[in-house]
């Protein structure tokens, strides 16, 4: 799932060589709620985050558990990034690393209206076809503060584990949750596997991105 777009203690940092680039750092443990605070606002118009949570207090409420339950993994495995101070966020799970299911559904069980658990579960079952067999890195969540769009941060995060996925001849697969944002995913060499919609669900599109 990705939005749509566009000290004591030294903190670890992403591997950027052009001084002119925006920073992008390791998010650790310690960066959580702030990762996480700005992934809240960057999908806090997203079309398949406020089905699930139409009520606004509901969705601030409940959106950052979701985070945990499907990128939280991304903080312990040193491929969670947050870009210039918190403007943007990618939480990317490598190869062999995958959301905690129990959780989710234990989490969309206790959160989701009742009128909207089946086509919610449905949603997930299916995406689940699109993922690829071979090893390949995943991103379930990718965002930027609206205040700081336009400035090239989201291309920046993608950009950073993308160059990776290339060095390591690994594929890349996402699930955009906005038509919006296929254009931009498409910039970056990713291709719509499908289409997904389920009753009363906005459009869901699975894209995948061979290495080059």
């Amino acid at each position: 799932m990705v939005s749509q777009f566009e000290k004591q203690n030294p903190e670890p940092k992403a591997n950027v060589t052009d001084n002119s680039l925006p920073l992008i750092q390791i998010a650790t443990a310690m960066h959580e709620s702030p990762a996480v605070d700005v992934l809240l606002l960057a999908f806090s118009a997203d079309p398949i985050a406020r089905w699930t949570w139409p009520d606004p207090q509901q969705y601030v409420a409940h959106f950052p558990s979701f985070v945990e339950a499907v990128g939280g993994k991304a903080f312990v495995n040193g491929s969670a990034y947050y870009i210039d101070g918190y403007a943007g966020a990618a939480l990317w799970l490598p190869p062999g690393i995958y959301p905690n299911d129990d959780e989710l559904i234990d989490f969309l069980q206790n959160t989701v209206s009742k009128p909207l658990q089946k086509d919610i579960f449905t949603v997930f079952e299916t995406l689940e076809r699109y993922h690829p067999d071979e090893p390949h890195w995943y991103l379930p969540l990718l965002g930027v503060d609206p205040y700081q769009r336009n400035k090239g941060y989201g291309s920046a995060l993608m950009h950073h584990t993308l160059a990776q996925c290339d060095r390591d001849q690994v594929s890349a697969y996402l699930e955009s949750s906005s038509v919006k944002s296929i254009p931009f995913y498409e910039r970056h060499g990713f291709e719509v596997l499908g289409t997904l919609q389920v009753e009363t669900s906005p459009p869901f599109f699975p894209m995948l991105r061979r290495p080059r």
